[in-house]
């Protein structure tokens, strides 16, 4: 056996060990072994970074040795779950990357309606097992993204109306500590560090493991996406400000800005026509579901209808194909409030002026359940905005498009600023103000999260995430 020291790393050989992980039973991936540029490649592909060890865990045990040696040895730590984030936290260069991908188990109890799901999961793996007992829970709206990063943010999805947030249905997760400790945080055991982690993202340690709380969904829901013609969009959305004010909370919409993708559903002759397009997903019976989105989808003569029964795991991958791994991603986002006249001439007037035909802008109607959790229950400011907004740049490897689209990004942002309410810190990119931290908070719960920050990481390792500074930084 090969034992190998920290200035050893960058070397490696086809089947590295390194004696100082003491136990470890997964796999470690260095530099020169064949599969290194595949293991550190993230969902965007924008990003390029080289750490000098990927560590990918098989279970917590590892975690902790990983978490102990990184710190022994003061490597930079980067923590993949799904490696869905747009901002690529999930690799760091010339440092470890603690990889949960492969610890991607899930766990169904029905009889309870909860599920275990381990930090390495997609949201493809839970809905699939979930869903074989009619149950769900709220989760991202594509089915390749990472539960962790999605959870520890907040959550938003079809459901969230109905039953809130992602994090509003975490009942207790599993943690490994600055220290290497294994921890359990629920609403008994350590109270504090469970509020963090509810909205406060990957600030205060390497989480291992989830337990949510599932509700009755499905199998089959009446969802899909409306397309308008994008000269439409101003009346449309007016039409869809006045329906959704006082939609129930079992309609969940999200507004789409951009081109139609050619996905086998949509007729060749409107793939890449500029649309808006409102998705719909009833957490309903159908047939309440079609009488209440009866309005919205005669309104304007679509271009087309494809709203009906569907099987929510099969809803939930729709649009796994228009965003997918390796292509090129930017982002700039806010929340919103109730779209006025005057916002929504700005929206409309900016959304369609992308030059990539895969950029796009995208609109998540909030409140219903996610506005009635109280502020400061949980980590997770600006509950009671009407909308999420993310403009995102997107274009495949090889395309010189880019840097016009990231200016399209910024200028509607711009454009948006008389209106901007705070952020979803899961929207946020990789090039931010520090300042966009704390706006995604408010200042009372930023400041509550500082003092659990300051109380499992006071060191601050665990930074390479929108971080939250512990108070006393070490000199």
């Amino acid at each position: 056996m090969t034992t190998s020291t920290a200035a050893d790393l960058g070397r490696g050989s086809n089947n590295p060990t390194v004696g100082e992980f003491g136990g470890f039973r997964g796999r470690l991936i260095r530099g020169d072994d064949a599969d290194y540029d595949t293991a550190r490649a993230v969902w965007n592909g924008a990003i390029d970074r080289r750490p000098r060890l990927i560590a990918r865990c098989v279970g917590t045990a590892d975690v902790v040795a990983a978490v102990r040696f990184a710190r022994e040895h003061d490597l930079e730590i980067a923590i993949r779950g799904g490696g869905h984030n747009v901002a690529g936290t999930a690799v760091c260069d010339d440092g470890i990357v603690i990889d949960l991908s492969a610890m991607r188990g899930v766990r169904v109890d029905p009889a309870v309606r909860s599920a275990w799901v381990q930090a390495g999961a997609l949201w493809g793996d839970v809905d699939h097992e979930t869903q074989a007992h009619g149950l769900a829970t709220t989760g991202g709206i594509v089915s390749h993204t990472g539960v962790a990063g999605l959870a520890l943010g907040g959550g938003l999805g079809w459901l969230m109306r109905k039953h809130g947030l992602t994090i509003d249905n975490l009942l207790a997760v599993d943690v490994v500590t600055a220290q290497g400790e294994r921890l359990r945080a629920s609403e008994r055991e350590h109270p504090d560090l469970f509020w963090a982690l509810r909205g406060g993202g990957g600030n205060f340690g390497v989480v291992t493991s989830f337990e949510f709380r599932l509700h009755p969904v499905g199998p089959t829901v009446l969802a899909g996406p409306i397309l308008w013609d994008a000269s439409d969009a101003r009346e449309v959305l007016r039409v869809y400000r006045d329906f959704v004010r006082d939609a129930p909370d079992e309609l969940g919409t999200v507004v789409r800005f951009g081109t139609a993708p050619p996905l086998s559903s949509i007729p060749e002759s409107l793939h890449w026509r500029p649309v808006l397009i409102v998705g719909t997903c009833y957490a309903g019976s159908i047939e309440n579901g079609e009488k209440l989105l009866r309005p919205l989808r005669a309104s304007r003569t679509p271009l087309l209808d494809l709203v009906g029964p569907s099987p929510y795991v099969g809803f939930q991958s729709a649009l796994d194909s228009t965003v997918p791994h390796g292509w090129n991603y930017y982002w700039k986002s806010t929340y919103l409030p109730e779209l006025r006249n005057d916002l929504i001439d700005v929206i409309a007037g900016h959304a369609f002026l992308s030059s990539s035909p895969h950029s796009y802008v995208a609109m998540f109607h909030l409140k219903g359940a996610v506005s009635r959790v109280a502020a400061g229950e949980t980590a997770f400011g600006n509950r009671q905005a009407s909308h999420a907004m993310t403009i995102d740049a997107v274009w495949r490897p090889g395309e010189d498009i880019g840097e016009r689209d990231i200016a399209w990004t910024r200028e509607l942002f711009t454009a948006l600023g008389p209106y901007r309410e705070g952020v979803y810190v899961n929207f946020l990119g990789g090039d931010e103000d520090p300042g966009r931290v704390r706006e995604a908070y408010g200042d009372a719960i930023y400041e509550r999260l500082v003092g659990v920050k300051s109380t499992y990481d006071p060191d601050n390792v665990f930074h390479h995430n929108q971080n939250i500074r512990p108070r006393r930084m070490p000199s």
